[in-house]
């Protein structure tokens, strides 16, 4: 495994397992103990997947050390203003059956999510958590927050994959020194695109590679972290298998070549997301 250093000197496993949508309980830590036995160390869950139960009896099942976990969780919008924010990050301290969190953050920029980061700082500044950040923010949320906060956010947690790269907003991370996050990183509901794509497979060939992994490495060779989540073991395993090859430059451009430049899901800026974030 390799890491990143957040802006707080916190290292971060560079590729990590996700349990978006890992719905059924027994199932999901299940894979939580697959991911850890393939070599995962960083866990993504969030209070939305109504999933952190599962991930923490897997936490309390599995050999691996808890100190070599770096787990991560997610404050929902229901949730925001300072006090729910704060009760609900001790209440899913509990649901995880843990003493501290490495990473927690706003899961929208919606509602009031400065109530909620603020309760961060704070449960930072205690040593509930070691890095408190933000997700699904555009350029200008985040410079925003970043901005008028006590604490700079150490990631922001973003849709990042084959046909939304997110170059723009990358050069805006690494200017406020936040770590770049993907999720969705193999495109979800194309990624069967991803795996039959022309020009990945073309380079997978050249590598001994899938195209999958090609589309992997593109990411993570940026420095962004990755969160590939699949609920069969040989996948998780050929999900975290990165980092024995290396694309070239000219690879690179072909990839960044395939860019659409949107997301898959909806327009950030379109006032319907609201709705659906509380639906």
């Amino acid at each position: 495994m390799e890491f990143v250093t957040l802006n707080n000197g916190v290292k971060m496993p560079l590729v990590g397992f996700g349990v978006f949508q890992i719905e059924d309980a027994a199932q999901c830590e299940q894979c939580v103990l697959d991911a850890l036995d393939a070599g995962y160390r960083l866990i993504d869950t969030a209070q939305a997947y109504y999933n952190e139960e599962a991930v923490g009896r897997a936490l309390q099942k599995t050999s691996v050390p808890r100190e070599e976990i770096f787990l991560t969780t997610k404050v929902w919008v229901t949730e925001f203003g300072y006090e729910k924010a704060k009760a609900s990050v001790l209440e899913s301290m509990r649901k995880l059956q843990v003493d501290y969190l490495d990473l927690v953050l706003i899961h929208q920029c919606l509602s009031d999510y400065y109530g909620a980061y603020h309760a961060l700082e704070d449960l930072y500044a205690e040593g509930k958590i070691r890095a408190i950040g933000i997700s699904n923010f555009s350029a200008e949320r985040m410079a925003d927050i970043a901005t008028f906060s006590k604490v700079v956010p150490a990631v922001n947690q973003v849709e990042t994959h084959l046909f939304w790269q997110q170059y723009e907003l990358h050069e805006w991370m690494e200017k406020y020194h936040i770590q770049h996050e993907a999720w969705g990183p193999l495109a979800q509901h194309r990624i069967s695109e991803v795996i039959n794509h022309p020009v990945l497979k073309e380079i997978a060939a050249a590598h001994g590679k899938t195209a999958s992994q090609v589309a992997l490495r593109a990411t993570i060779q940026r420095g962004i972290v990755i969160i590939p989540k699949s609920v069969k073991k040989e996948r998780m395993k050929e999900n975290i298998d990165l980092f024995d090859f290396k694309l070239t430059e000219e690879e690179m451009a072909k990839i960044r070549a395939i860019d659409e430049d949107k997301s898959l899901w909806c327009a950030y800026d379109d006032p319907m997301i609201v709705e659906y974030a509380m639906s």
